[in-house]
């Protein structure tokens, strides 16, 4: 935040002038506090005591409870949430710091008040003054929470599939019926109320997505003054048996007839929810980094203190020179991708001008996709440093493993991230991609005197990656484009890395400027494959054959 994504220029602008330094000091301080000593010693119940479903109840794990009530009563969910419901006004880029920590600490309950945080953006651009009145203020302050519900069995990531269907009740609500599959934290057994935003498809609406339309679907059904009433017509029907995240309930939810009311206008539902989509993509990006670095000092204070061979020193495997490759990728891995997730929240605060909102679009799918698959790697990581005691559950290693997992697949798979990257995003021409080298080829010249080598590896890495973009911005042939979509991702995530890290070696902190250097010699030299692999196009790709596949 002080010296490489520029958050200097949020707290210059008069909506988030009070994010002073003291005031960012002490909030991120109290943030670890939290994550130090009431959300890390629940990772392991998490895991080891599972959400059930009981008797229609889900029962959460132990003190799952209180975790959350700690993290509502700090005021985190609501940190970004507009002040005239109760939240605090805070930079995105606050919130994303902590929601990092948080994430480290146990992701399976920071799952829940980032999808609050989701749900209370989606109402607050687009529901009705009435609904944002009722329950803005119950969501922010964490005695309700909310859900997102998009995909059905039919309908995953073709949403335009989904068969929910809303009817007009005659009094201004609708009667939503359906069944939604993947629900994040469908229930609890801690909030008041559960409310959940459901996308269905009203009689006569236009097939695909144009037809789609979002509503406000409570748990229990307020009065006009919140308090709870009769219990609506929806029910969890079964929590899903996953590889990780144990203590988050996926559920399947069915909703018979349940009352609920109009997000935005008819058949505007993707928009509306894409305002939540969007918000938790950056979020579950940034739980992939929060996930590394929990890994990351698992694995750490394993080598330090693990003794094996004679490496020299210590004795301790830290030592020897593949275990301290391996750290090293692990953490110099973290800094690039915590860089640009950092870096597309400061675009988010400052998105009121058009050229920073499109560098955060730009940078959504890069911070979503590259956070959570360097979550994966340095997680599987984690475990190859605790060598056969990294596959013993006992360790806490593998947790990390199974739960990052699903990052990469939900709120978009990353290699949607990467289609939505080289298509939608470069709508522009490449103006925002563009932009963005433009500013890490400058970065490279003002670091050539004091880092030669590293300054010239990047601004080379640069060019490629300018010259790559050129070439895809040029191809008609989408599938030419969504051939190499994936590893155009990875390369320029890659270069974005090197770009931060060289930033951060201008700092003249000594053990900055060594991972800076781990990095640029040894991991940003990917990007050539990478490139490459984006310039064969599809012919070659689409030349294999389905029948190839099973030869």
């Amino acid at each position: 935040m002080d010296h490489v994504v520029g958050f200097d220029a949020v707290v210059a602008t008069d909506r988030f002038g009070e994010a002073t330094p003291d005031m960012v000091d002490a909030i991120l301080i109290e943030a670890a506090k939290m994550c130090d000593e009431i959300l890390a010693p629940l990772q392991r119940n998490g895991d080891l005591h599972p959400a059930v479903l009981e008797s229609g109840i889900v029962r959460t794990s132990p003190g799952f409870g209180d975790g959350y009530h700690a993290i509502a009563a700090g005021g985190w969910i609501g940190m970004s949430a507009n002040p005239d419901n109760g939240g605090m006004g805070l930079p995105m880029t606050l919130t994303t710091a902590v929601n990092d920590m948080m994430s480290g600490a146990c992701l399976s309950l920071q799952l829940n008040p980032l999808m609050c945080q989701g749900q209370i953006e989606a109402l607050e651009h687009h529901a009705s003054d009435e609904i944002k009145a009722l329950y803005l203020p119950k969501l922010i302050s964490g005695e309700w929470c909310g859900t997102m519900n998009l995909t059905e069995s039919q309908a995953g990531s073709d949403v335009g599939a989904l068969r929910s269907k809303a009817e007009q009740n005659g009094d201004g609500s609708y009667a939503i019926s359906g069944q939604k599959i993947y629900i994040s934290w469908g229930d609890n057994d801690f909030t008041e109320n559960v409310c959940h935003l459901v996308l269905a498809r009203l009689p006569d609406s236009a097939a695909g997505t144009k037809g789609i339309s979002l509503f406000l679907v409570p748990k229990f059904i307020p009065d006009a003054d919140g308090n709870l009433g009769a219990r609506n017509s929806l029910r969890v029907v079964s929590l899903e048996h996953k590889l990780g995240l144990h203590g988050s309930p996926t559920a399947v939810m069915e909703y018979d007839g349940a009352q609920g009311w109009l997000v935005g206008p008819e058949n505007g539902g993707m928009a509306a929810m894409f305002t939540m989509m969007n918000n938790a993509r950056l979020g579950v990006g940034v739980q992939g980094i929060g996930v590394a670095e929990g890994a990351y000092q698992h694995a750490l204070a394993y080598a330090q203190d693990r003794k094996q061979g004679s490496a020299g020193g210590t004795g301790a495997i830290i030592e020897h020179a593949d275990v301290r490759r391996m750290l090293a990728t692990m953490k110099a891995d973290t800094f690039a991708a915590r860089a640009i997730a950092m870096a597309c929240a400061v675009a988010i605060d400052l998105s009121d001008d058009a050229a920073w909102n499109a560098r955060a679009a730009f940078l959504t799918p890069i911070a979503k996709a590259f956070g959570t698959d360097i979550g994966i790697s340095v997680a599987e990581t984690g475990v190859q440093v605790h060598g056969g005691m990294g596959f013993i559950e006992e360790t806490g290693a593998a947790q990390y493993a199974r739960d990052v997992r699903v990052t990469a697949i939900y709120e978009g798979t990353n290699g949607i991230q990467a289609m939505d990257l080289v298509s939608r995003k470069m709508m522009d021409g490449g103006e925002a991609a563009f932009a963005l080298l433009d500013e890490i080829e400058a970065g490279s010249e003002a670091a050539r005197t004091a880092h030669p080598d590293l300054a010239e590896a990047v601004w080379q890495a640069a060019e490629s990656l300018r010259e790559t973009t050129e070439w895809l911005v040029s191809r008609d042939d989408l599938n030419d484009r969504f051939a190499g979509a994936v590893p155009y991702l990875r390369a320029f995530a890659r270069i974005l890395g090197g770009h931060y890290h060289l930033t951060a070696a201008m700092t003249g902190d000594a053990p900055r400027a060594r991972l800076a250097a781990f990095y640029i010699q040894r991991l940003l030299p990917e990007h050539i494959g990478l490139l490459t692999h984006v310039r064969q196009g599809a012919d070659g790709l689409l030349a294999v054959t389905p029948d190839d596949l099973v030869a």
